[in-house]
């Protein structure tokens, strides 16, 4: 695993510059289902992930597994919180692969990162974000937060409603092997992972759609009640 990170810091910060975002897509795709298999994780995807954007991906947030899933299924850009572009090594690896951040505590970087999402998806490209704003234990969705939504309301762009889970492959139970939250270090998680066996990262798309006259506020709301009802519906073993 140690060596497949090592390469995908060697692609985020040299060799993405060279390649074409198709390329660079394919690439991203690759290293992060290659990543799974090395944690030992299967992946089970169920409905259509977008094949191409503008769109404009709302899920829940699990565990750092949650973005190397998504990865592995569809070429998205994340937003993130600005304090994951500081961190070693990671940090190179999340920048090249699209990211795009936010410093949450300010209200006017919001704006802005609103803005540039926006324009991001009239390029015609596919994003990601978590409105929990934080990870959970999984036996729930947190409320949402509504301020993303407002870039696909801009760009008249439509969103899909993701539903993640970790679960155990043979019983299909959730799995809190790969839980990140609260003073759970990110090492500890991962060693975790390493260590469980079965595990199974369970990505459900839903049907995309579009505002149609909705709020943010309101928006957010029917989605994070979709989200939090595909998730109930038995995944596949």
């Amino acid at each position: 695993m140690f060596p497949h990170f090592l390469w995908g810091v060697a692609q985020g910060g040299l060799l993405f510059r060279c390649l074409s975002k198709p390329q660079r897509e394919r690439q991203i795709q690759k290293w992060a289902r290659t990543m799974l298999k090395r944690l030992g994780v299967d992946l089970k995807i169920v409905g259509a992930p977008a094949p191409t954007g503008p769109m404009l991906l709302v899920a829940n947030h699990i565990s750092w597994v949650d973005i190397l899933a998504l990865h592995a299924v569809c070429p998205c850009r994340f937003v993130a919180k600005a304090d994951v572009e500081r961190w070693p090594l990671l940090g190179t690896i999340v920048t090249g692969g699209g990211t795009l951040y936010v410093k949450r505590e300010s209200r006017r970087d919001a704006m802005r990162v609103v803005y540039r999402m926006a324009q991001a998806l009239k390029d015609g490209d596919i994003l990601a974000v978590f409105p929990e704003g934080t990870t959970s234990d999984g036996s729930s969705v947190l409320p949402f937060h509504s301020s993303l939504l407002q870039a696909a309301i801009s760009a008249d762009a439509p969103v899909q409603p993701v539903a993640l889970q970790i679960v155990n492959g043979r019983s299909g139970r959730p799995s809190q092997a790969a839980s990140y939250m609260g003073d759970e270090s990110l090492a500890g998680s991962v060693w975790r992972t390493l260590y469980a066996r079965d595990l199974c990262a369970v990505v459900t798309f839903g049907a995309p759609q579009r505002a149609a006259g909705r709020d943010r506020r309101a928006w957010a709301k029917d989605l994070h009640n979709e989200i939090a009802a595909m998730r109930l519906r038995e995944p596949p073993r």
